[in-house]
This record gives structure tokens, sequence and C-alpha cells, in this order.
């Protein structure tokens, strides 16, 4: 028997050395971005400044998809940041992100510091008012710059765990309970 070279041995003999690096990725999940990684979002619910307002806080965002954009966040993610009213400019800024990435039943947390800035999509620094009042609502698209690197290392997730412990048990125990035929009365 001679050895010729196949997809299905060169498969075999790289399969180990390509299934290491994974499986610690794995493991040590993190979200990293660059630093002036660029990312679209948009408001969560509609923001309007009063004519006295120059400022306000605790603004949701979350990801969207965005023609510019270097990086995209994961579908479910939440970005607290703050909003000020300058020179007919809305300028964002990002203190932190929530983001759940969803692996088919799994899924990895991530919690941190998101330090970023909004520019419009024509490129410039803050998103132009479109006439007084001043609004930014859901569906505008703007980008955000980070202002350094993100790196956010996964947090434990609870549910995972009961849910893992759950497909381990083979019927037996609280964890995975069989039902029974008949009706218990108590």
């Amino acid at each position: 028997m001679s050895f010729k070279p196949t997809p299905f041995w060169l498969t075999a003999l790289a399969a180990p050395f390509f299934a290491m690096p994974l499986l610690a990725t794995a493991a040590e999940a993190t979200l990293s971005l660059p630093n002036e990684a660029t990312v679209g979002v948009e408001v969560v619910e509609e923001l309007t400044f009063e004519s006295n307002q120059t400022r306000l806080n605790d603004i949701l965002l979350h990801p969207t998809q965005a023609a510019n954009a270097s990086h995209s966040l994961p579908e479910y993610c939440v970005i607290v940041g703050s909003a000020q009213l300058v020179d007919e400019r809305i300028r964002v800024t990002t203190q932190e992100a929530t983001c759940i990435e969803t692996h088919d039943a799994d899924s990895n947390i991530f919690t941190g510091e998101f330090s970023a800035s909004a520019y419009d999509q024509d490129g410039q620094y803050a998103i132009a008012c479109e006439g007084p009042p001043c609004t930014l609502s859901p569906g505008q698209t703007f980008l955000l710059t980070l202002d350094q690197a993100v790196e956010i290392e996964e947090l434990d997730n609870p549910s995972e765990e009961l849910n893992q412990q759950r497909r381990q048990a083979d019927g037996e125990g609280i964890a995975n309970p069989v039902p029974r035929e008949e009706a218990v009365p108590d």
C-alpha cells in the first residue's frame, strides 16, 4: 500500500494542530476591537434636546449595519453613553457596553469599558441636527470610533452552567427529571 496525499490524510494530519488554538480561544473568550475601530450604531429610543438642555446622560445605543464601519459588534449589545449638544451637532461619547454573543444553545456575556466617540456618516465629528428641536431617532445610523482598544473578558454565565448540567444529566436527579407517567397527588 502506497501513501498518497489526499484531502482525508491532510485533514487527519492537520486537524490536531488547528483544534488546539480553537479550544483555547473558546475557553478564554474575549471581545476585542482595536484602537480607532469603527462600528455602526443607533439609539434605542428617540433623544430630543429641549431648548434649555445641552446634555443627556445614560443614553442607550445598539449596533446596526453601517456602510463605512470597519468592525461589527455582536447582535445583542447595549452601549451606554451620553450626548451633548454643541453648535447644532450632537456629540455622543460612550462609557461601557454589555454584549451577548450566541453560538447555537451557548452564549458568551461581555460587560466592560467601551470608550468611543460618534461620527456622522459624512465622516465629521458629532451628528448634525436636522432642525429644531435637535433629535436622534432609531434608524438614524452613525459611527462610533473607539478612543482606545477594547479587551473585555467573558463573564461567568450561570444560565449556561445550568443548561450544561441539564444536558449532561441522563434523566436522574433534579437537573433533568424524567416526568412520571402517572400523576402523584400530594
